[in-house]
């Protein structure tokens, strides 16, 4: 059996909660035929238990609670003063601002508040809290929501440093390529660098030619944001340990950025750009939750119910899981896999499917009995 044989969630009917003999697929219209009236099937029973229903309650103390966060986090950092201990409180500002990132989010898909407008600004400040333009997140996570794991429709798997499909990692060159090579091993030190490419990818947007909505408000809130943070860092610690700060809290920030969203799509069935697949098919197969309960919830801001979140966008976390039992009942009336493994376990297998990919980029004069043996 080989390495991927182990690592990749079973295909059966129903639950597929332990690590199964399924190679990685390319999804057709043939290989997963459609599922009648699932969803409307499955929408109603949502509805009839107001699973849809807003949960501002619950947001309310979140945002309390982050609030107190960020209060202590500037706290610590005036008691600390010039001491290397101002690293702690770099690393805590990192997860704070991924915690605002998931409100944003939430907000975004209209999770959060009770009106559609309201979601928007509050998203779009919370955006701009953390670094990032909300114009380019919706934009860019509208689509993916549209077609995950779709090849050229959904952006999460377009090519960039990391290449998610074999033909983009086989045109790889220079150091992209060699970076390409071992780039399943490479990804969780390259999430250090997620940060500042969150922030980049922004401000391009923000400064970008054509239409841009809200373009000076977020530019504006991204000043001062980054004034806000960087002015006190640079003006009250010696200049090397102001680096390390913001070197820190960047790194902390990309990497729990990336790793709650990383479990949720990548290993699982691509599809190709051709395929018609019914809506609970396309969105329950490309998609993989994660075990833990409340304690996966509150650290990954509710990814951890990824099917349930493509099912219904705008549910609020606190309800997700009443829908997550809703969604395995239908998944194994159906015989339709419903993918759902520890946090480790996920891991492992965005590991092991980026380096199959990166095996695509290997040099082209390498024996092909060896790229065989590599493969098994």
């Amino acid at each position: 059996m080989s390495l991927l044989s182990t690592l990749v969630p079973g295909s059966d009917g129903g639950r597929a909660d332990s690590l199964g003999p399924v190679q990685f697929t390319r999804a057709t219209s043939e290989t997963f035929p459609p599922v009648a009236k699932a969803y409307t099937e499955l929408s109603g029973e949502v509805r009839r238990l107001d699973l849809l229903r807003r949960a501002v309650g619950f947001y309310s103390i979140l945002g309390v609670v982050l609030l107190l966060a960020l209060g202590g986090c500037v706290t610590g950092f005036i008691l600390l003063g010039e001491s290397w201990l101002q690293l702690l409180i770099a690393g805590a500002l990192g997860i704070v601002f991924t915690q605002i990132a998931f409100v944003a989010h939430e907000a975004g898909h209209k999770q959060v508040l009770t009106r559609g407008p309201a979601n928007d600004r509050l998203a779009r400040i919370l955006a701009a809290t953390v670094g990032m333009s909300y114009s380019w997140w919706e934009a860019k996570h509208t689509r993916h929501h549209a077609n995950p794991n779709r090849v050229d429709k959904d952006p999460d798997v377009a090519k960039d440093t990391i290449s998610f499909l074999e033909e983009d990692a086989v045109r790889a060159r220079g150091l992209i390529a060699a970076i390409t090579r071992f780039q399943g091993w490479l990804f969780f030190p390259l999430l250090t660098l997620e940060g500042v490419n969150l922030h980049w990818m922004s401000l391009r947007h923000l400064f970008s030619r054509g239409s841009v909505k809200s373009r000076w408000f977020e530019l504006g809130m991204i000043a001062a944001r980054f004034a806000i943070v960087l002015v006190p860092v640079f003006l009250l610690l010696p200049l090397g340990m102001a680096f390390a700060f913001v070197g820190v809290q960047l790194a902390v920030f990309g990497v729990y950025m990336g790793a709650s969203f990383a479990p949720n799509h990548k290993g699982m069935a691509v599809i190709a750009k051709d395929a018609r697949l019914d809506f609970f098919t396309k969105q329950v197969r490309t998609s993989r939750n994660i075990r833990g309960g409340w304690w996966a919830t509150a650290l990954m801001g509710g990814l951890n119910y990824q099917i349930e979140h493509h099912l219904f966008p705008s549910m609020a976390r606190p309800h997700l899981s009443s829908a997550r039992q809703l969604v395995q009942e239908k998944c194994a009336e159906l015989a339709v896999p419903y993918t759902e493994t520890s946090l480790g376990q996920s891991y492992a297998i965005v590991i092991a499917y980026l380096n199959r990919v990166g095996l695509a980029a290997r040099d082209p004069f390498e024996c092909p009995m060896l790229a065989q043996y590599r493969r098994a």
